[in-house]
């Protein structure tokens, strides 16, 4: 008896999709392939070796990057992983609730969140703390989100950066009605427009929130550039189990570009970045971005990934390693002397010996906070609500608990 789940391929034109419970081992051939390459349309400018590849079509995007900024992408990117892992380490010490890894997913955040202009904005999901490093945002504002204490504590107005969004794909519908205002309001058509950026992973364009997001950004071109980080799993579910298509293809059923850029290279996800939010800055967008990479690590902390992929999977894309790449290219080809990379070892260092601090000695947030800190403005039934609230507590010893 047939299964109503489809095994796909990855590419159009390569043959029927099959029925079976189980696919093919040819299927199975054509699915890590593609997951390994990203097929012919992938964007690259650096390779997993650290060779720069010319190309006429992305090279202007990226003609003004000289070696000293490129050893700030490399910097970015080592102090975020090194968050990363330290904010990974507490929760398994029990310091935070739980934790969401981006490990292997640094090249995408940090390419597309240099390539913002000031004016932009951001809207993330909830593993863009590469994003909120080049907002501005402190790692230490991301921990009470994650230790429970707060919904994150930086100003979004004043960073350009939303807070984290949990519900998956929510975000898309607050990033389209942002990115309709922008156009409404005049504020796109030349150099100094703005555009929005849209953070989601491949798993979540199959909410209808994403799609209802498509919809509106193009019929009222918006300038919204949607960022799909693929990294070919959604939780325990491989992309080719949600989608007959590569995912940059969608965006043609909704009217607009669609475009696959490796992921794992800094270069060109900034080149193509820049490129997808020139495009909505002057009123030509949407722009659909998928970021092709590779999560390394668990879904969350609560997720055991050894459950549902290989670990020969794992081990081939950590030959594609994003930071190791752009150090490979920096020794070869810009003469970046040792020091320099023991600079930045000592920099991120120092940055989880602050988060771990911070971490530890956060302060409990007092009881009056869940009344004042979440509607903008009170009301009598919240008012009566709180002093209900505060009164009960002062009941127990302490009087805050």
């Amino acid at each position: 008896m047939s299964s109503p789940e489809q095994w796909t391929h990855p590419e159009p034109g390569v043959g029927p999709a099959a029925t079976a419970a189980k696919p093919t081992a040819e299927q199975v051939i054509a699915g890590l392939r593609a997951t390994s390459e990203g097929g012919p349309e992938l964007v690259q400018l650096l390779t997993p070796e650290g060779e720069r590849v010319p190309n006429s079509q992305w090279d202007p995007y990226v003609s003004d990057v000289t070696a000293e900024d490129l050893r700030n992408l490399y910097r970015d990117m080592v102090l975020t992983r090194r968050v990363d892992r330290e904010a990974n380490a507490l929760q398994r010490q029990g310091q935070l609730g739980i934790w969401v890894p981006l490990l292997g997913q640094e090249a995408a955040q940090i390419g597309s969140g240099r390539a913002l202009k000031p004016q932009d904005m951001a809207f993330p999901s909830y593993r863009e703390h590469g994003v909120a490093w080049t907002r501005g945002v402190k790692p230490t504002e991301l921990l009470g989100i994650f230790r429970g204490t707060d919904h994150g504590s930086w100003d979004p107005l004043a960073n350009r950066f939303h807070l984290y969004t949990i519900v998956i794909g929510n975000q898309v519908l607050n990033a389209a009605g942002y990115a309709m205002g922008q156009r409404f309001e005049g504020k796109v058509g030349d150099d100094d427009g703005e555009a929005t950026i849209c953070y989601f992973g491949d798993g979540a364009t199959s909410q209808g929130d994403v799609h209802e997001g498509f919809v509106w950004a193009s019929v009222y071109d918006a300038p919204l550039v949607f960022f799909c980080q693929n990294n070919q799993w959604a939780i325990s579910e491989p992309t080719e189990r949600q989608s007959r298509l590569p995912l940059y293809q969608r965006a043609r059923g909704y009217g607009f570009p669609g475009i696959r850029v490796d992921g794992n290279d800094v270069l060109a996800t900034l080149a193509v970045s820049r490129w997808a939010l020139d495009e909505c800055r002057h009123g030509n967008g949407p722009v659909l971005i998928e970021a092709f990479t590779y999560r390394m690590d668990a879904h969350t902390t609560t997720d055991d990934p050894t459950r549902y992929r290989l670990s020969d999977e794992l081990e081939a894309w950590k030959l594609k390693d994003p930071i190791e790449r752009v150090r490979v290219h920096l020794v070869r080809h810009m003469d970046t002397e040792n020091e320099f990379f023991d600079q930045v070892q000592d920099e991120s260092d120092q940055l989880a010996a602050e988060l771990r601090e911070f971490c530890q000695n956060m302060p409990e947030p007092p009881p009056g906070r869940m009344f004042s800190e979440v509607y903008a403005e009170g009301s009598p039934v919240l008012d009566a609500q709180r002093d209900a609230y505060l009164e009960y507590a002062a009941g127990f010893d302490g009087g805050e608990h």
